[in-house]
């Protein structure tokens, strides 16, 4: 028996249980880690109340994120141990694969030895974050050290690996922002200017800042109304690649800028990354080395014990967190 978290009924946080329940071992190819802390995701609220691109049979569990111990290898699977320290490539479905919980099973090849100098939590804050941000920025948009990219949501987990990934290959990083009461932060976490959407004119900020050239790259997660300045302000050939729908409002076509300038206006999510070995180690060695060498660092909003993962819940849909939201367990 381990203690799992699952929901009988779509809804708030409060309607996310801790239960006793049997575990089955890991099957061919898999690895069963007992798990230390787990990485919170807007995914998993959406999940939660019905909203996401995954529908679950009821009961379900749920979690995308966990670093831990291995505790049992299945058969089939090399290079890992039990007492390996490891951390969870996220899996294509929460649903067949939740991460919360004391006992999580995941396919060998999204099981990762981390640095050891990573803690539990930094592990756990480490890979949705980092391969979504890599896999829009270096692997679709090949970003440069001479390009601008405008990174939005710049406070979350995915914005704050985006900045700290354009940084490691020399681009200039405008953080968009709702307000201005997150924006020394940001300018103390590596972003090279910072816009406050709610309180500027996000169009003349990014012309003042990009110049007659524009944007390159914008790596977007609200949609909206922000669509038109925002491919008003991007350089000819640019690429906008949208990867959430934050804005609660429609989001329009802007024609005649995608027509005038050639924009690549393009959808994206992880799951592609993931489902491609190739790309997938190639992100894990960008990662890992990042990780290695400091350049990458997992910024923390705030730590959860495991007994008050309804609480974690209420704080993710706050939208107060500045970095990732962790679990111990």
């Amino acid at each position: 028996m381990a203690r799992v978290v699952r929901f009988h009924e779509h809804g708030g946080p409060e309607v996310l249980r801790i239960e006793d329940v049997d575990v089955a071992m890991p099957g061919r190819g898999e690895i069963q880690i007992r798990v230390k802390a787990l990485g919170l995701n807007r995914a998993e609220a959406l999940i939660r109340s019905g909203s996401y691109i995954e529908t679950p049979p009821l009961p379900s569990g749920l979690g995308l994120e966990a670093a831990g111990v291995v505790e049992t290898v299945g058969e089939g699977v090399d290079g890992f141990a039990p007492g390996d320290a490891v951390s969870v490539v996220p899996p294509l479905s929460m649903v067949r694969w939740p991460a919360y919980g004391e006992l999580a099973t995941y396919p060998a090849e999204l099981v990762v030895k981390h640095p050891s100098s990573l803690s539990w939590d930094r592990a756990a804050a480490v890979w949705m974050q980092y391969i979504t941000a890599y896999g829009a920025l270096i692997d679709i948009a090949k970003l440069r050290s001479e390009d601008f990219v405008v990174i939005t949501a710049a406070s979350s987990s995915v914005g704050l690996a985006a900045i700290q990934i354009a940084n490691m290959v020399g681009a200039t990083t405008i953080a968009v922002t709702r307000t201005f009461g997150k924006k020394q932060d940001l300018l103390a976490y590596g972003a090279g200017h910072v816009i406050a959407s709610a309180e500027e004119d996000l169009g003349a900020r990014l012309k003042e800042i990009a110049g007659p050239e524009g944007v390159r790259v914008v790596f977007d997660a609200v949609g909206g109304p922000s669509f038109e300045p925002l491919t008003a302000a991007m350089s000819r050939g640019g690429i906008l690649i949208e990867y959430g729908g934050l804005s609660p409002e429609p989001t329009p076509f802007p024609l005649f800028a995608v027509l005038s300038k050639s924009l690549t206006l393009r959808g994206y999510l992880i799951h592609e990354i993931v489902r491609d070995p190739a790309r997938l180690e190639a992100a894990k060695t960008f990662i890992l080395d990042g990780l290695t060498s400091g350049s990458l660092q997992p910024v923390i909003a705030r730590t959860f014990p495991f007994d008050q993962i309804v609480e974690a819940h209420r704080f993710l849909e706050s939208n107060e967190q500045f970095g990732k939201i962790v679990v111990t367990v």
